[in-house]
């Protein structure tokens, strides 16, 4: 059952949509004067907390979700954020358990909660603003100097977020300097012997619970690890088109846009797909994607996840992927280097036929 009253604390689940959209969700919110209560990070007790309150074949993040807003209300914070996700462009949709959170939010906790659950659905014409609107009359905010003065701040502080990452800052770094009114420039470029592109849903792949802490592992092995975050929106839907899919799933700029541009201009030596086990869209784009790879022989791997995933299985198939592609790059170094003795070698013989046919025509003459 709901509860009637809406105080000006709200509470964000740092799960799903939290990953993407936090950043504007913090300047919106706070430009509002409505203030943040985050959950605490992911932790088995979060996992086993969302297993307890929905079915068995329920996917990961969401299960995840569902313990994240059990740790919201044990907090006490009883007024909780949870968007309506619909599509993000015409015709272009999330996933079905993301389209119906806020109502297996109501189904499976039965305890005294607020839901706040603005939508955006472009293809029925709900639009971002409409979102942002609906959020503040939810708190009684009507006055539209307010609202867009908070929007404004919103972008402002994700554009901040996005900046960074593109310009090779982490995801951890660009997230706290963006929340801190920060813009930073580019780092120095750490060049590793290895690099790959991780397609995943910021929502696996940044908590590092259900990652494994996959982009610090990565590192550990000298593999420099490219996101989503490192390119633009439109860099991600140009390489969508360009190796002719379309974009269909909300979160396929993040998947199939990701890895077509790092594997269209040869940025990396492999694709590492993370995927929760089970979903649906994901198994439909890492499929696109192998066909590409294995056209173009690019190496890649798709590692699945669910709350039973055992970390030493996760990391011996990390290493072995990791390993086979040094493998192969040693193998394309000797094998460049060999053909360009052989060139070397080919020069320096026509440079001394010539030198010898020169000699041999001065005899000649004489």
């Amino acid at each position: 059952m709901e509860s009637k009253t809406t105080p000006k604390t709200i509470g964000i689940p740092r799960a799903i949509s939290y990953f993407s959209n936090y950043p504007f969700y913090y300047g919106y919110f706070k430009g509002l004067g409505i203030e943040i209560v985050l959950s605490d990070k992911t932790t088995n007790a979060t996992i086993n907390n969302g297993c307890k309150h929905v079915v068995s074949d329920t996917c990961l993040p969401i299960k995840v979700f569902i313990g994240h807003v059990i740790n919201l209300l044990d907090k006490g914070c009883e007024t909780i954020f949870v968007p309506s996700l619909q599509s993000s462009a015409y015709k272009v949709n999330n996933c079905s358990k993301i389209r119906g959170l806020p109502e297996i939010v109501r189904n499976v906790i039965n305890r005294k909660i607020t839901i706040i659950d603005p939508e955006i659905n472009k293809t029925e014409g709900i639009s971002f603003k409409d979102f942002c609107l609906d959020i503040a009359r939810r708190f009684d905010i009507y006055d539209s100097e307010t609202i867009n003065s908070a929007i404004k701040k919103g972008w402002e502080t994700y554009n901040n977020f996005h900046k960074m990452t593109v310009a090779g800052l982490s995801y951890k770094e660009a997230l706290q300097n963006a929340l801190d009114g920060n813009l930073v420039t580019k780092p120095i470029e750490i060049v590793k012997p290895l690099s790959v592109v991780i397609m995943a849903h910021g929502y696996n792949l940044f908590d590092e619970r259900i990652s494994m802490g996959l982009i610090k592992k990565l590192e550990k092995m000298g593999v420099k690890a490219y996101t989503s975050l490192n390119i633009t929106t439109e860099q991600a839907y140009d390489s969508i088109k360009e190796i002719g899919e379309i974009q269909y799933w909300a979160n396929e700029l993040e998947l199939t846009g990701t890895a077509a541009y790092y594997m269209l201009n040869n940025r990396v030596d492999g694709i590492i797909a993370l995927s929760a086990f089970g979903c649906g869209p994901d198994s439909l784009m890492v499929e696109e994607v192998q066909y590409h790879a294995k056209e173009r022989g690019m190496s890649m791997i798709h590692l699945n996840i669910d709350e039973h995933t055992g970390e030493a299985g996760f990391v011996t198939r990390l290493e072995a992927f990791v390993d086979m592609m040094m493998r192969k790059k040693r193998k394309q170094i000797m094998s460049s280097d060999v053909i360009n003795l052989m060139h070397t070698a080919v020069a320096i013989s026509k440079k001394t036929n010539t030198k010898a046919e020169k000699s041999k025509e001065e005899v000649i003459k004489i």
